[in-house]
């Protein structure tokens, strides 16, 4: 392992692996597996369904972007749900960081649309390093809110990229990536908050946070 890659398995201020909520959901998830490509499905799937998928957050509270804090909410969007694979793969000795990029979304429910439009900025991955190899992965959306959607929930086998649903069951655009933003050590907070606030400016006014996403998706 190169000393760029150990640069990846420790804690910062939102990827924060050595919290003990955070290393006790890893152990769980990944109990059983012994190689590190079955460690990083098995912590993708728990992440992915173990934690639901909600955009109607409050994004001025920094918590929404912790992994700890995203863990014990259950709840999170693509951004917190990466920093928290991020995390949950440094705490079992998996190198990982979150990565973002700009992707068209066609497939959503009318609210959100109304509120952030068609173009998702900052929308998160996760890059985990097995085998010496940097694979991405998506852990975003939840496999009941897939079904909700008539989308196949994106799977992961360790070994090549899963990042995006590029068409529904019924053959319907899902989402284009647009632009690649990179990959960072840690989640760029100030960087995205300032985009959501020029791009988004619907999510800041009171009581936006309120909803849930689920609900509100059907086929």
């Amino acid at each position: 392992m190169s000393a760029s890659d150990t640069d990846y398995l420790t804690a910062t201020t939102f990827i924060d692996c050595r919290d003990p909520a955070v290393r006790s959901f890893a152990e769980r998830a990944a109990a059983g597996t012994h190689t590190a490509k079955d460690k990083a499905v098995a912590l993708y799937r728990a992440v992915r369904d173990g934690i639901q998928y909600e955009p109607y957050l409050d994004f001025l509270n920094p918590a929404v972007f912790r992994a700890s804090a995203v863990l014990e909410a259950g709840k999170g969007f693509c951004v917190g749900k990466s920093a928290l694979l991020a995390a949950a793969a440094r705490a079992c000795d998996i190198p990982a960081r979150p990565g973002y990029a700009d992707v068209r979304n066609h497939l959503t429910s009318r609210r959100l649309k109304e509120k952030v439009g068609d173009t998702f900025y900052w929308h998160s991955y996760t890059e985990l390093n097995i085998g010496g190899r940097w694979v991405r992965c998506t852990p975003a959306f939840d496999s009941a809110l897939c079904a909700r959607a008539g989308i196949a929930p994106l799977e992961f086998d360790g070994e090549h990229d899963s990042v995006f649903h590029p068409y529904d069951r019924a053959g319907r655009r899902h989402m284009e990536y647009l632009h690649d933003r990179g990959t960072f050590a840690d989640v760029p907070v100030d960087a995205i908050v300032a985009d959501f606030k020029r791009f988004y400016p619907k999510l800041f006014v009171p009581d936006q946070a309120a909803g849930d996403f689920h609900d509100e998706v059907t086929i």
